[in-house]
């Protein structure tokens, strides 16, 4: 698929296509299910390396659909955020000619913004330009990478080596929506709504409990030990580097197709129904696995609802429960050392138990 050169500049290389990715559906469906309902928190992957996570997520842009924001807005605030939480920010469509009526907007991609492992405090929250603030009384503030990311996608690769100051500055955004610079007196207060998306080795170290608490779903990647699917991989990966542009182009009718069956669940999804015996033998899953506070149960409902509208489903099932529960729930089981069940067998075991009882 190439594309002209904009003011004599090449072209930008595709990245490699979603729907070309071959295996981890799992992975691939947890990202899928945080597009339709960004309420579910966010997806935490681990496994070995090499195994395409930080390929998937990063393709995960292209088939995202876009989103309206007001015109350079760097905040990617949509006109209903501004009109129903106004802040001391600028409004850039208001300086353009709008002052008095609705803000000028357009279409942008969904961000997918990476947050890299050395990254300064200031370059994640922003920092404020403390000469003219003082000298100006102006509140001249650098946004930083979780303002880029409002509306869309913060990705961590390597998150179980992030340093702790960053982990606790995460940890309050992501459970307030907001990011809040304080530097000298001054303050400035932006939205910073975003799925939080983290990919590692577990061989290189665990995460903190509390950041680990924070990611609605865990998909656990293993090496793909099929031959025949590892020869693929590698014929499609040959095929991408020789021309990335035709590789992308051929793909591109699987892309639109995906991009549009979430557009549709993205709709459908408010309409999706979720009947008290499902949600029941939900709350009585997480009862029997032992799993603190309600985070389990929220975050299994709200994905099952969010596969029920992917598959166009009017309803929850119980196989839409059964399908993401052990994505939902094995990063929030009490570890015990001497325990020997995988944590995958347990979250069977309860439902097989659940559903013995319905």
């Amino acid at each position: 698929m190439s594309r002209p050169a904009i003011a004599n500049q090449p072209a930008v290389e595709p990245a490699f296509p979603f729907t070309a990715i071959v295996g981890q559906d799992e992975m691939k469906l947890c990202l899928l299910l945080n597009v339709i309902d960004p309420r579910i928190g966010g997806v935490l992957v681990m496994g070995h390396r090499g195994t395409g996570k930080s390929t998937t997520v990063r393709a995960l842009a292209a088939v995202l659909p876009s989103i309206t924001r007001v015109a350079g807005d760097p905040y990617n605030r949509a006109p209903e955020d501004i009109q129903e939480a106004p802040s001391t920010l600028p409004v850039n469509g208001r300086a353009n000619g709008c002052a008095a009526g609705r803000p000028k907007t357009e279409r942008i991609p969904v961000p997918v913004v990476d947050l890299p492992l050395g990254a300064t405090e200031d370059r994640v929250c922003g920092t404020i330009d403390i000469e003219q603030a003082l000298t100006r009384g102006v509140k001249a503030f650098e946004p930083g990478l979780l303002a880029q990311a409002n509306r869309g996608f913060l990705y961590i690769d390597e998150v179980n080596l992030l340093d702790d100051h960053l982990v606790d500055v995460l940890l309050d955004v992501a459970a307030s929506g907001w990011n809040v610079v304080e530097r000298e007196g001054v303050s400035v207060r932006h939205p910073a709504r975003f799925v939080l998306v983290g990919s590692g080795n577990p061989e290189e170290g665990d995460l903190r409990p509390q950041l680990l608490d924070r990611f609605g779903m865990h998909a656990r990647i293993t090496t793909i030990t099929d031959a025949a699917l590892r020869v693929e991989i590698v014929k499609r990966r040959r095929a991408f580097d020789a021309d990335p542009f035709a590789f992308a182009a051929a793909w591109e009718k699987e892309q639109r197709a995906l991009r549009n069956r979430i557009t549709r669940a993205q709709k459908a999804l408010a309409g999706v129904e979720l009947p008290d015996e499902v949600l029941t033998r939900i709350a009585q899953v997480c009862m029997r696995l032992g799993i603190d506070g309600h985070r389990g149960e929220l975050t299994l409902a709200r994905a099952a609802a969010a596969l029920a509208a992917f598959h166009h489903s009017p309803r929850v099932s119980w196989q839409d429960v059964v399908a993401v529960a052990p994505a939902c729930l094995r990063h929030r089981l009490r570890r015990d050392p001497l325990e020997t069940v995988d944590s995958d067998d347990r979250i069977e075991r309860a439902l097989q138990a659940s559903a013995a009882e319905a």
